[in-house]
Protein backbone atom coordinates (compact mmCIF):
# COMPACT_ATOMS: atom_id res chain seq x y z
CA UNK A 1 0.00 0.00 0.00
CA UNK A 2 1.15 3.50 -0.76
CA UNK A 3 -0.22 6.96 0.14
CA UNK A 4 -1.03 7.52 -3.54
CA UNK A 5 -3.44 4.59 -3.48
CA UNK A 6 -7.10 5.25 -2.88
CA UNK A 7 -8.24 4.12 0.57
CA UNK A 8 -9.38 0.53 0.88
CA UNK A 9 -13.07 0.45 1.71
CA UNK A 10 -15.06 -2.63 2.64
CA UNK A 11 -18.69 -2.64 3.77
CA UNK A 12 -20.95 -5.28 5.21
CA UNK A 13 -24.55 -5.27 6.39
CA UNK A 14 -25.43 -7.27 9.49
CA UNK A 15 -28.97 -8.16 10.60
CA UNK A 16 -28.20 -7.14 14.20
CA UNK A 17 -28.15 -3.94 16.25
CA UNK A 18 -25.34 -1.43 16.12
CA UNK A 19 -24.54 -2.24 19.75
CA UNK A 20 -23.78 -5.85 18.84
CA UNK A 21 -21.53 -4.77 15.94
CA UNK A 22 -19.80 -2.19 18.17
CA UNK A 23 -19.05 -4.86 20.74
CA UNK A 24 -17.72 -7.20 18.03
CA UNK A 25 -15.17 -4.60 16.86
CA UNK A 26 -14.13 -3.33 20.31
CA UNK A 27 -14.31 -6.23 22.77
CA UNK A 28 -11.01 -8.11 22.93
CA UNK A 29 -12.62 -11.51 23.47
CA UNK A 30 -14.97 -11.12 20.51
CA UNK A 31 -12.19 -9.69 18.31
CA UNK A 32 -10.15 -12.81 19.05
CA UNK A 33 -12.96 -14.93 17.61
CA UNK A 34 -13.28 -13.27 14.20
CA UNK A 35 -10.35 -10.89 13.71
CA UNK A 36 -7.00 -11.90 15.25
CA UNK A 37 -6.90 -14.58 17.94
CA UNK A 38 -3.45 -13.21 18.85
CA UNK A 39 -4.83 -9.89 20.15
CA UNK A 40 -3.52 -9.61 23.70
CA UNK A 41 -5.45 -6.53 24.79
CA UNK A 42 -7.76 -3.88 23.37
CA UNK A 43 -9.63 -0.92 24.77
CA UNK A 44 -11.80 1.48 22.75
CA UNK A 45 -10.28 4.67 24.14
CA UNK A 46 -8.04 7.30 22.52
CA UNK A 47 -4.40 6.78 23.37
CA UNK A 48 -4.69 3.05 24.00
CA UNK A 49 -1.81 1.15 22.40
CA UNK A 50 -1.36 -2.56 21.83
CA UNK A 51 0.81 -4.89 19.82
CA UNK A 52 0.65 -8.55 18.95
CA UNK A 53 2.42 -10.86 16.55
CA UNK A 54 0.78 -12.75 13.71
CA UNK A 55 2.54 -15.51 11.76
CA UNK A 56 1.59 -15.62 8.08
CA UNK A 57 3.26 -17.62 5.32
CA UNK A 58 6.23 -18.37 7.56
CA UNK A 59 6.89 -14.76 8.57
CA UNK A 60 6.11 -12.90 11.80
CA UNK A 61 4.28 -9.56 11.57
CA UNK A 62 4.23 -7.43 14.72
CA UNK A 63 0.96 -5.49 14.55
CA UNK A 64 1.09 -2.16 16.39
CA UNK A 65 -2.13 -0.25 16.97
CA UNK A 66 -2.78 3.14 18.56
CA UNK A 67 -6.42 4.16 19.09
CA UNK A 68 -6.87 7.74 17.87
CA UNK A 69 -10.62 8.37 17.83
CA UNK A 70 -13.66 6.87 19.50
CA UNK A 71 -17.31 7.82 19.18
CA UNK A 72 -19.01 5.04 21.15
CA UNK A 73 -21.31 2.84 19.08
CA UNK A 74 -20.50 4.88 15.95
CA UNK A 75 -16.81 5.04 15.05
CA UNK A 76 -13.36 3.91 16.12
CA UNK A 77 -10.05 4.68 14.40
CA UNK A 78 -6.55 3.45 15.10
CA UNK A 79 -3.11 3.80 13.64
CA UNK A 80 -1.76 0.56 12.21
CA UNK A 81 1.95 -0.14 11.79
CA UNK A 82 4.16 -3.20 11.69
CA UNK A 83 7.14 -3.36 14.06
CA UNK A 84 10.47 -3.37 12.27
CA UNK A 85 8.92 -2.18 8.98
CA UNK A 86 8.43 1.16 7.35
CA UNK A 87 4.84 2.17 6.70
CA UNK A 88 1.99 3.81 8.52
CA UNK A 89 -1.76 3.68 8.08
CA UNK A 90 -5.09 4.31 9.76
CA UNK A 91 -7.99 1.91 10.05
CA UNK A 92 -11.45 3.34 10.68
CA UNK A 93 -14.61 1.41 11.50
CA UNK A 94 -17.95 3.20 11.14
CA UNK A 95 -21.32 1.87 12.26
CA UNK A 96 -24.59 3.01 10.76
CA UNK A 97 -27.96 1.68 11.85
CA UNK A 98 -30.16 0.70 8.90
CA UNK A 99 -33.73 -0.41 8.48
CA UNK A 100 -32.60 -4.03 8.40
CA UNK A 101 -29.83 -3.89 11.01
CA UNK A 102 -26.40 -2.30 10.82
CA UNK A 103 -23.95 -1.33 8.10
CA UNK A 104 -20.26 -1.60 9.02
CA UNK A 105 -17.81 0.35 6.88
CA UNK A 106 -14.08 -0.23 7.12
CA UNK A 107 -11.73 2.36 5.63
CA UNK A 108 -7.96 1.73 5.54
CA UNK A 109 -5.83 4.73 4.56
CA UNK A 110 -2.08 4.54 3.92
CA UNK A 111 0.00 7.53 5.11
CA UNK A 112 3.51 6.16 4.59
CA UNK A 113 4.25 3.33 2.12
CA UNK A 114 4.71 -0.20 3.36
CA UNK A 115 7.48 -2.43 1.93
CA UNK A 116 6.77 -2.91 -1.76
CA UNK A 117 8.76 -6.16 -1.87
CA UNK A 118 6.38 -7.96 0.52
CA UNK A 119 3.35 -9.32 -1.36
CA UNK A 120 1.37 -9.57 1.90
CA UNK A 121 1.57 -5.78 2.23
CA UNK A 122 0.29 -5.07 -1.27
CA UNK A 123 -2.98 -3.27 -1.84
CA UNK A 124 -4.50 -6.44 -3.31
CA UNK A 125 -3.54 -8.51 -0.28
CA UNK A 126 -4.90 -5.88 2.13
CA UNK A 127 -8.17 -5.59 0.19
CA UNK A 128 -8.57 -9.38 0.17
CA UNK A 129 -7.83 -9.53 3.90
CA UNK A 130 -10.41 -6.88 4.78
CA UNK A 131 -13.01 -8.53 2.55
CA UNK A 132 -12.33 -11.84 4.27
CA UNK A 133 -12.69 -10.35 7.77
CA UNK A 134 -15.91 -8.48 6.99
CA UNK A 135 -17.64 -10.96 4.68
CA UNK A 136 -16.45 -14.41 5.75
CA UNK A 137 -14.90 -14.37 9.21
Amino acid sequence: MTPQSAPIVSEQDFPVSGEIVWKAITDKHLMQQWFFEQITDFEPRPGFETEFSVRCEGKEYLHQWNVTEVIPSQKISYGWKYGGCVGDSTVQWEIQETQDGTKLTLTHVCHEPFPQDDPLMSRESCQAGWNYFLHES
